[in-house]
C-alpha cells in the first residue's frame, strides 16, 4: 500500500487547520465588527459579497497558472498577502476602507486556498485519494468548529484588535508549515493555452452556485439573527460543524454504493428544510434543530457535488474543473450575501432564510434536470464524495 502520511502531507494539512481556523474566526465576528463601526445589514452583506467576488476574479487565473508555474509560489504569495490583510483590519475605522480591504483579502484567499488544495491532491497517492482527501477535509471541518467559537470568545473577553492579531499569528504558522512541505509538480508545456473554466462541469457549477447563495446567508446573517433572538451564534456553528463531520463519512459510503444522485437529491431537500426551520426559529431548540438539519444536508450535498466535478472532468483538467467549481462557490456566496443583505434590510430575517431555501430549490432543479443526465451518460463508477474537501466547508 502506498504511503499516505508523508511529511509534506502532514505539514500541509496542519497548515490548513491553522489557516482556516483564523478565517472561520471572522465568520461570526466580522458582521458584529461592521455593526460596531456603524454599518448596517446591507453593508454586512456587501462586505461578504466583495470578498467573494474578488475571489471569483482571481481564482480561475490561479487555477490555470498553477499548471504552468507550480503550487508553492502561489501558496507563499497568497498567504503573505493574507497575513498582511489580517493585520490591516486593526486600522479600519470606516465602511469604505473596509470594503477596499475585503477586496484584497478575497484575492489572498483565492490564491492561497486554490494552490493549497491542489498541492494536497498532488501529494496523495491515487490509490488512497479518498482516504487522504478525507483527512485533509477534516482539518477544515475542525477549523469550522473551533474558529467561530474562538473568535466570539476573543471579542467577548479581549477585543477586535486582539482577534485580528490572533488571525495574523495563525496565518504565520500556516505559512511556515506549508513552506516546509515538498510539493510534487509536473509543469505543462508553455505552448499550452491557460484555461480559466472547464465547460464539462458547467451545470454542476450552476447547481453549486445556488447552493452557496444559501450558504452565504448562513455565514453572514446567522450571527446577527441569533443576536436578535438572544442566542449565542457559536452554539449554531458548533452543532452544525459536528453534524457535518459525522454525516460526511456516511454520505460517502452511500455514494460509493448507490451513486452521487441518491445522496445529493435528498441532501438538497434536507438543506431546504433546515433553512425553513431556521426562518421560524425563536429560541435555542429550533436554532439547533436547523443546525443539525443543515449539517446533514449541506454536509452531504456539497462534497458530493465536488465528487461529481471530478467524475465529469478529464484527468488532465481536474485542476481547472476544481477552480471552476470554487469560482461558482465564491460567486454564490458573494452575490448571495449582497442580495440577501438588501432582503434583510428591507424585510426580515425570516424572509431572508425563506429566499435562501428557494435558492436551494433551484440547485435541486438544475441537478435533477441536467447533472443527472450527464452522470448517466458517463456511466462511470462514482467517487467517494464524502471524503473530498471544500474551501467554505
Amino acid at each position: 500500500m502506498e504511503r499516505l502520511w508523508t511529511k509534506p502531507f502532514i505539514l500541509t494539512t496542519l497548515g490548513t487547520l491553522f489557516l482556516y481556523t483564523g478565517f472561520y474566526a471572522l465568520y461570526p465576528t466580522l458582521p458584529l465588527f461592521i455593526k460596531h463601526i456603524g454599518g448596517n445589514e446591507a453593508q454586512v452583506g456587501l462586505s461578504m459579497g466583495v470578498f467573494m467576488l474578488s475571489s471569483v476574479i482571481f481564482r480561475p487565473m490561479v487555477g490555470g497558472l498553477m499548471e504552468r508555474f507550480g503550487r508553492r509560489p502561489f501558496i507563499a504569495l497568497g498567504l503573505i498577502l493574507f497575513i498582511l490583510t489580517m493585520y490591516l483590519y486593526n486600522w479600519i475605522g470606516g465602511i469604505v476602507a473596509l470594503m477596499g480591504l475585503r477586496v484584497l483579502h478575497g484575492m489572498s484567499w483565492a490564491v492561497s486556498t486554490t494552490a493549497n488544495s491542489t498541492a494536497v491532491a498532488d501529494m496523495v497517492p491515487s490509490s488512497r485519494r479518498g482516504e487522504g482527501m478525507g483527512w485533509f477535509g477534516i482539518s477544515m471541518t475542525l477549523a469550522m468548529a473551533i474558529g467561530p467559537i474562538f473568535g466570539l470568545w476573543v471579542i467577548q473577553n479581549q477585543s477586535y484588535h486582539a482577534l485580528f492579531l490572533f488571525g495574523v499569528g495563525l496565518s504565520v504558522v500556516a505559512l511556515l508549515l506549508m513552506l516546509g512541505a515538498k510539493m510534487p509538480f509536473q509543469p505543462q508545456s508553455d505552448t499550452r493555452k491557460i484555461e480559466l473554466f472547464e465547460k464539462s462541469v458547467l451545470w454542476v457549477a450552476a447547481s453549486n452556485f445556488f447552493l452557496f447563495i444559501a450558504y452565504g446567508s448562513i455565514t453572514t446573517f446567522v450571527p446577527l439573527f441569533t443576536n436578535s433572538i438572544k442566542v449565542n451564534s457559536g452554539a449554531f456553528f458548533l452543532v452544525y460543524a459536528a453534524t457535518l463531520a459525522l454525516s460526511r463519512p456516511i454520505a460517502g459510503k452511500l455514494s460509493d454504493r448507490y451513486g452521487e444522485t441518491l445522496v445529493i437529491v435528498p441532501a438538497l431537500a434536507i438543506t431546504m428544510l433546515a433553512l425553513i426551520v431556521l426562518s421560524f426559529s425563536t429560541g435555542l431548540f429550533s436554532l439547533l434543530a436547523s443546525a443539525v438539519l443543515y449539517g446533514i444536508g449541506f454536509g452531504s450535498a456539497q462534497p458530493s457535488l465536488q465528487a461529481v466535478t471530478i467524475h465529469l472532468a478529464r484527468p488532465d483538467r481536474i485542476g481547472v474543473a476544481n477552480a471552476s467549481l470554487s469560482t461558482a462557490t465564491d460567486l454564490g456566496i458573494g452575490l448571495g450575501a449582497i442580495m440577501l443583505g438588501w432582503v434583510s434590510q428591507y424585510t426580515s430575517y425570516k424572509v431572508l432564510f425563506l429566499v435562501s431555501a428557494v435558492s436551494v430549490a433551484f440547485s435541486l432543479a438544475l441537478f435533477t434536470f441536467f447533472v443527472k443526465r450527464l452522470l448517466k451518460g458517463k456511466g462511470l463508477r462514482p467517487l467517494n464524495s464524502g471524503s473530498l474537501p471544500s474551501e467554505t466547508s
